[in-house]
């Protein structure tokens, strides 16, 4: 489980808190933390290898080489991890570096995690919580439900929530849905809204099978693979975070051209 942000968004406060002693070095001044720094660590019986990483900023402002070569580090964290909590400091919430960060996360196929730190000193929550909200949504529309957990780093209030949620995502990122169900539930979809014409002629989805899980990855057999638009993959794959609830997780849908691979000759 990596955990990146901004500098001075206490990144490193909050391992600190989560494995109960000053194993970090932390203070008010930004980029203390240079390199990524590996924890072994249990929870309730399951094994975590917490990775304290480098604040990333803009690549516009980083000009030091010291510091890109943290912040290469800390993206090799990200492309190394299961998890990664994006960590945001409250009082200034969701920048265009923490999208770029989170796109990045997306990218590779990671669970991500959004944590807002410093939770306490924020005055009003409500209408914080719902700008967030609202942000990640017209900002991040390819993940919809990234789960989002509010705490303190500093006095450890909420800080018991992340845990318990991470464990919950990685779960749903290793899900594997059965190949039956999923063909049930194609045919639903393609009668619900049936693929466009292309060229004069329907085209044809004959088949869906989940190839991988982390993330869950599914391949798609249609008649004319190549054709199929963009929002009709978007259709596709929205209907298989909400129908088979997947929510907040990066999924994957791949298009074969032919028919259906497993049907007898």
């Amino acid at each position: 489980m990596a955990i990146v942000g901004r500098p001075n968004v206490g990144k490193s406060t909050l391992v600190n808190r989560l494995i109960g002693e000053d194993r970090m070095l932390t203070g008010p001044e930004a980029g203390i933390t240079r390199d990524s720094i590996s924890i072994e660590w249990s929870h309730e019986g399951r094994q975590v290898r917490l990775v304290d990483t480098a604040g990333l900023r803009r690549k516009s402002r980083v000009t030091d080489k010291v510091e890109t070569l943290s912040a290469e580090d800390s993206y090799r964290a990200i492309q190394y991890a299961q998890l990664v909590v994006l960590l945001l400091d409250g009082h200034t919430m969701l920048e265009k570096q923490d999208l770029t960060i989170a796109r990045q996360v997306i990218e590779e196929g990671r669970v991500l995690i959004i944590g807002v730190n410093k939770w306490d000193g924020v005055k009003n929550k409500e209408a914080a919580r719902d700008a967030l909200t609202d942000r990640l949504m017209t900002s991040l529309p390819q993940i919809r439900g990234v789960p989002i957990v509010f705490f303190s780093a500093l006095t450890g209030s909420g800080v018991q929530k992340l845990l318990p949620e991470a464990f919950k995502y990685l779960d749903i990122w290793n899900r594997r849905i059965p190949t039956g169900k999923l063909n049930h539930w194609l045919e639903f979809m393609t009668e619900r809204h049936p693929p466009p014409v292309v060229a004069g002629r329907r085209l044809r989805l004959r088949y869906i099978t989940q190839a991988k899980t982390r993330p869950p990855t599914f391949v798609l057999f249609s008649s004319r693979g190549k054709s199929l638009p963009e929002d009709y993959r978007r259709y596709i794959a929205n209907g298989l975070r909400e129908d088979f609830d997947l929510p907040g997780i990066p999924i994957r849908v791949m298009i074969r051209q032919g028919n259906n691979p497993y049907a007898p000759d």
